[in-house]
Formats: structure tokens, sequence, C-alpha cells
């Protein structure tokens, strides 16, 4: 039904959106306001990119050499008495292994960077957001952003692990961005949620710092989902975690495409806890300015 503003003594009729404008808007909203602040987004994050190793001597070679050296760890600690899924028969169990593990460590460090950082990432920049007109919901997409760089750096080392040890890659590599794309909107809307509530209590970070650790054991990062008994190999995907590492070593180790049921649930998921997250945050925006 249409509403009625007056301005300078003028009544000026104003069509009210439907559900279906309203719904319209509400999704594409998260995209318009990254687009309208792409230089603020752009400009931020080469300053945490830079600041990362500032006064390091080897600087980003730090970057690479944390991937190799945890490869090269997890090669030398387990042993081929292991019976687990491998890769490929032809790097040797050791060698295999040691890449079902990695795949797994990389997704599960992606989401915990987030989820460690996120609840106090508006206490770090309080200054700006008190004292200027400062978009505060595109810090987690910063923050992600950041986080996503040093995961592309992991996953590049891997990959070239993998083509020394085969001479070959499997050509699912190239659906690898399938699986990242989700998995960033699901980490955007999960810090959104976090930022929000780490405005109002400092608690969300302590329990973040508390559980976290925890997850990796929930999540199928050191054993295959498919190695739990029933129900257990079934309720384990309510891990959200569980979908996107099944999907990441499908395409990436075993070159098959991910099982269609998996895939879907985690792109369900992604995209309900993208718009939650900013469904929460933007709902209590204002009040966070307060709080801080």
């Amino acid at each position: 039904m249409p509403s009625v503003n007056v301005v300078n003594g003028k009544q000026i009729v104003v069509e009210s959106a439907g559900p279906v404008q309203q719904l319209v808007r509400f999704v594409v909203k998260p995209f318009v306001r990254m687009w309208h602040h792409q230089d603020l987004i752009a400009a931020i994050l080469r300053r945490e990119m830079s600041e990362r190793f500032k006064g390091s001597v080897a600087g980003w070679v730090w970057a690479v050499v944390a991937p190799l050296l945890a490869i090269a760890v997890y090669t030398f600690a387990f042993t081929t008495n292991l019976q687990l899924p491998l890769a490929n028969s032809a790097m040797g169990p050791r060698v295999g292994y040691a890449l079902f593990i990695f795949s797994g460590i990389i997704v599960f460090n992606f989401w915990a960077e987030m989820a460690f950082r996120a609840p106090m990432l508006l206490h770090e920049y309080t200054h700006f957001i008190k004292q200027t007109i400062f978009p505060s919901d595109m810090l987690a997409v910063i923050s992600t952003l950041r986080a996503t760089a040093y995961t592309v750096i992991s996953v590049t080392v891997m990959l070239i692990f993998q083509l020394v040890a085969t001479h070959t890659l499997p050509w699912t590599v190239v659906l690898i961005p399938l699986i990242f794309i989700p998995f960033i909107a699901f980490l955007i809307g999960m810090s959104w949620f976090l930022c929000a509530i780490g405005a109002f209590t400092r608690d969300a970070g302590y329990l973040m710092i508390n559980i976290a650790p925890l997850f990796m054991f929930a999540t199928p990062v050191f054993y295959p989902q498919s190695a739990l008994p029933a129900p257990f190999d079934f309720w384990i995907y309510a891990n959200a975690l569980t979908g996107y590492v099944e999907v990441m070593r499908d395409i990436v180790l075993f070159g098959k495409l991910p099982n269609w049921h998996v895939y879907l649930w985690s792109l369900l998921t992604s995209v309900f806890t993208f718009y939650f997250g900013y469904w929460f945050f933007d709902r209590y925006r204002n009040v966070i300015v307060d709080v801080i």
C-alpha cells in the first residue's frame, strides 16, 4: 500500500515495495554495498596484507614456508600402517595420507582463522567506526579476503607437491572455485554474525578460542567421513565443515566429481549462513556503534 510523505509542505506518494521486491533488495544488498565500497575494501586489504609480516626479513616467504613445513611433517610422521583412503597409490601411503590430512587442514585453518578473529574484529577498528562514517559490515569481507589469500597459497603449495609426487593432476582441480566461492560466502556470513555478537560481549571471542580447536576432531580432517559408524557418518554433516572437506578431497585428491547431495548441502549452508549473518549484523548495525 502506498505511503504519503510530506516534504516542504508537499505531499509525495511513495509506492511501498512488495514482498518480492523486498526479497530481491535483501538478496542483492550485500553485493551492492561491497561494490559501492570496493575502493575502501581494496585499501584496507592492502594495508592488512602488508602488515601481516611487517618487521620480518623473509616477509611473504613465510606464507609459503608454513604449508611446505606442514606437508613435510605429515609425510614424515605418518606410517604406512594407517588404513585410510589415499589420494593416489602412485604417491605411496605416506605422501598420500599427508595430502589427505593437509587438504582437510587447509579448509579447517581457513575457517579457524575467521572463527578466532571475527568476534574481536570490530574492536580492532573501534576508532574508525566511532569517529568516521565507516561501513563496519565491510570488515568481515576484508578479513575473509585476507584469509583467502593465504589459503590460496596453501592450495597452490599442495597442488605443486602433488604434481611433483605424481607428475600429474586430476582434471577436477579446475572445479576448485566451485567449492571455495561458497566457502568464502559461508565464512563472510559467519563473520558478520560473530562480529555482531562479539560487539556485545567479549565472551564470544573466548568461546571460539575454546571450542574452535575441538572442531578439528569433529571434522573429518584426520579420517574420512565414511570411516564413521552409523549414524555418526550421517550426523557429522551437521558440522558444515564436513561437506567442504569432503568436496575438496574429491576434486583435488581423488579426481572425481563430488557427491551432489554433499555439494548441494554445502551450497545451501553457504547461502543460509551468508544471508542470515548479514541480516543479523544489519539489524544491530546502529547499536553496535554504541556498544563497542
